[in-house]
């Protein structure tokens, strides 16, 4: 088994790490060291603190066979340590073992096609016909109310992109909503619009 902390931290989604401390605060030299080959590698992945849960910290030893940490999991199976992931990584095994659009590269050209999807593109919380939230329900009556066209996505259906986009748009809430691959912005600022009787013009794109 390779080295590490006794008790650090673990990430998973697709690609987890459980470890201790956070990917900006790493508590052990074995943690810093695993974060720095992720980044390296530009992989998108969550993390969980093992020394928040003295319950998961333990039992997580005895589920995965593996007594140290930080420990990597790839689709809910464990990879290793750091040891096993630098490995990986130098005999160019490690990108093989992530699932597509696990990385910043990938996820960043995933996103940009799905804006570009249409003129108009929404980015709600169910579909037109079944909106499964109050903002998305009525930023869908005002789109509606204009006669324009529109593409969207749920973003329920995919949690990559809808935490991706977040980041990539620097804006935090759903629905978001985009013409001609640029952000509008959420339900307030298509409000604001109509309000104005600005909202048909930025649609079309004028």
């Amino acid at each position: 088994m390779d080295n590490g902390c006794d008790g650090e931290r673990v990430w998973w989604t697709p690609v987890m790490d459980k470890t201790l401390g956070s990917p900006e605060n790493a508590r052990c030299k074995f943690s810093k060291k695993i974060v720095g080959l992720l980044k390296e590698e530009k992989v998108i992945y969550s993390y969980f603190d093992i020394l928040t849960d003295e319950e998961v910290r333990q039992g997580l030893k005895t589920f995965s066979n593996w007594k140290t940490f930080p420990q990597l999991y790839i689709k809910g199976k464990l990879v290793g340590g750091v040891d096993v992931v630098a490995a990986h990584i130098e005999e160019g095994e490690f990108r093989d073992l992530l699932p597509k659009g696990s990385s910043k590269d990938e996820l960043e050209d995933k996103l940009k096609k799905l804006i570009k999807k249409g003129k108009v593109m929404l980015f709600m919380k169910g579909e037109p016909s079944n909106p499964r939230c109050g903002f998305s329900r009525k930023i869908v009556d005002i789109l509606n109310s204009t006669g324009v066209s529109y593409e969207t996505f749920d973003i329920l259906t995919d949690q990559e992109v809808r935490q991706g986009l977040k980041k990539f748009s620097n804006w935090p809430t759903y629905p978001q909503l985009y013409v001609d691959a640029n952000l509008v912005g959420g339900l307030d600022v298509v409000t604001e619009l109509q309000e104005d009787g600005d909202l048909l013009d930025t649609l079309q794109g004028q």
